[in-house]
């Protein structure tokens, strides 16, 4: 087996309880190709319960059988959402699984994909019927990465994917690849957006600027993303700290 390149938030496949019907699920890590090198990151996915019992499935991680009946306990899966233009290779394994559910993600997924995806429901500045109870949504436009940010109003919780990174350097195993997120900037305690995906908003400055606005607005109280340790607390201050090269 291949040493990981970081130290996990263990343990994996388990339902974490985040806030008031929010769990986040720590997975296995990933390798992306990126300039034609293979860049593992580690992966989380969100759940949240909807007022009506059903469940929300934010950033699905590789399908786990042990956690597919840890979710059959808390509710029907009825939602599966790929929250950005990267964030959606598992879709099609939890839809397999779960092929009642609807599949949502941002405009132009599906023909960008690189694996078969059907998207049911695409993402825009409108929460759709099925949770707009629940949650507000924000979109963030870029050329090569588009995301979705959300609300969870009920418990001021943030769900973000990529637009914060905030890896902790003594979890990260090899020194290189320490060097290089270091460099790249998303590293806690100033986790935010790395360069890479800041240089994919050159040309939108006013709609981002707006988005991220939007998002201070909200004043959430806590924030959990993909990649890295998540704001527990202070979630506002955080978030105006992250997004000051936006702001």
């Amino acid at each position: 087996m291949t040493e990981q390149a970081y130290e996990p938030y263990a343990p994996l496949n388990t339902l974490k309880p985040f806030a008031e019907d929010i769990w986040i699920v720590d997975g296995p890590e990933i390798r992306m190709n990126y300039l034609g090198l293979r860049i593992p990151f580690p992966t989380r996915m969100t759940v949240v319960r909807l007022p009506d019992g059903s469940l929300w499935i934010h950033s699905p991680i590789a399908w786990n059988d042990d956690l597919g009946c840890a979710l059959a306990e808390l509710g029907p899966v009825r939602h599966i959402v790929a929250p950005n233009t990267l964030h959606y290779w598992y879709v099609p394994d939890w839809h397999e699984r779960f092929p009642e559910a609807r599949t949502y993600g941002p405009a132009d997924l599906q023909k960008r994909a690189r694996r078969k995806l059907q998207i049911d429901e695409t993402l825009t500045e409108s929460a759709p019927l099925a949770w707009q109870d629940a949650f507000e949504q924000c979109l963030f436009p870029g050329t090569i990465l588009t995301e979705i940010a959300f609300l969870h109003r009920p418990s001021a919780t943030l769900i973000l994917t990529d637009l914060i990174e905030n890896f902790e350097p003594e979890r990260i195993r090899r020194r290189l690849l320490r060097w290089a997120i270091r460099l790249a900037g998303p590293t806690h305690p100033d986790g935010k957006a790395p360069f890479d995906m800041r240089w994919n908003f050159i040309g939108r400055g006013d709609a981002v600027r707006a988005a991220s606005r939007r998002l201070v607005e909200w004043a959430p109280e806590r924030i959990v993303f993909a990649h890295g340790r998540c704001y527990e607390s202070n979630g506002l201050a955080e978030l105006k700290r992250a997004f000051r090269w936006a702001l």
